[in-house]
């Protein structure tokens, strides 16, 4: 199950973001584990951002892997992803592309994050940046979309 929490006044497309996770937890071969994501404002990514990076400013995604077990169901919780709908805003007018594209790209980052992915070498990055644009090819996005 997929949890999406819009903390925002900005109407999100809640299809389109719960099949980029999904595509994504399948591209991985992780779809009997759960998720949630929220969609808030730069004031609570910087707040998290501050708490448990260090980093007092908003950044446009954050993901919290739990990798824990729900005793009750036997599914895996996979952790969060916080979206910033203000830096999405501003990435996807930046970018010359939609919104909805830039919160599909920003889903799919966080996603491929919480399954273990990260971009802090050059190998880990082109590992990265390798799945996240078959992802977004797969969702009908150019997979040059991909920020820095």
């Amino acid at each position: 199950m997929i949890n999406l929490e819009n903390r925002q006044p900005w109407e999100i497309p809640n299809a389109m973001l719960l099949s980029a996770a999904g595509k994504t937890q399948a591209a991985c071969g992780s779809v009997d584990a759960d998720l949630s994501i929220v969609i808030t404002g730069d004031e609570d990514v910087r707040i998290l951002n501050q708490r448990f990076l260090g980093i007092d400013a908003p950044t446009d995604v954050l993901s919290f892997p739990a990798g824990e077990i729900d005793p009750e169901t036997g599914r895996g919780y996979l952790g969060d992803v916080i979206i910033s709908m203000p830096r999405a805003v501003d990435q996807a007018v930046q970018r010359g592309h939609s919104t909805e594209a830039e919160l599909q790209v920003l889903v799919v980052h966080g996603v491929l994050h919480l399954l273990g992915y990260d971009h802090a070498t050059s190998a880990e990055k082109n590992r990265m940046w390798s799945i996240q644009g078959k992802i977004l090819a797969a969702l009908g996005l150019d997979e040059k979309i991909i920020g820095e």
